[in-house]
């Protein structure tokens, strides 16, 4: 997952497993199944691979927009100190630019 904590001075990227993946996968298949208002067209088996398969392109579109951030950050002339106040503010807005550039948010 591309989940960023600040963590002192250093940036720490958090990844899901696979096996997390899956089982928030399930939890949202159960909560669907709860939900009386929907009604599955499609196996649970090709259901949970769905949910999987959007799960994980969202994590890479994530780590795409934090690459294309950290990149950005790094060829500024002025070299800025990771894990910095200035780099945080600049990798935010970074990141939120490229992720609406890719309409993501």
């Amino acid at each position: 997952m591309a989940a960023c904590m600040s963590k002192g001075s250093e940036l720490n990227s958090m990844r899901l497993s696979e096996d997390r993946i899956s089982h928030i996968s399930h939890l949202i298949l159960d909560a669907l199944e709860l939900n009386k208002n929907v009604e599955p067209l499609q196996t649970e088996e090709r259901l949970l691979r769905e949910i999987k398969r959007t799960i994980t392109a969202e994590l890479q579109l994530e780590d795409e927009a934090d690459t294309v951030a950290r990149r950005t950050i790094q060829s500024l002339s002025r070299k800025i100190p990771e894990g910095s106040r200035e780099w945080d503010v600049l990798y935010h807005k970074y990141r939120e630019e490229e992720m609406r550039r890719r309409k993501i948010i």
